[in-house]
């Protein structure tokens, strides 16, 4: 099989930790934030690490093993 290339959007948005899990960043935090509460913003900030079913298409898409 030929080899993938890497999904550039994908690339941009995720990172895959060295034990091969997904790790990104929540949704919800870039813009209209004026109407959201300080604990809704505060919980939206940090990274989540994923292992999911669509953590490991995304690892894929990025050349990573799963």
């Amino acid at each position: 099989m030929p080899k993938l290339k890497t999904h550039k959007g994908s690339k941009k948005r995720f990172r895959v930790t060295a034990n091969g899990k997904l790790k990104r960043h929540k949704a919800g935090k870039k813009h209209l934030l004026g109407h959201k509460t300080s604990k809704r913003k505060r919980q939206l900030r940090g990274t989540v690490i994923d292992t999911g079913r669509l953590a490991k298409k995304y690892i894929r898409l990025m050349g990573g093993k799963s």
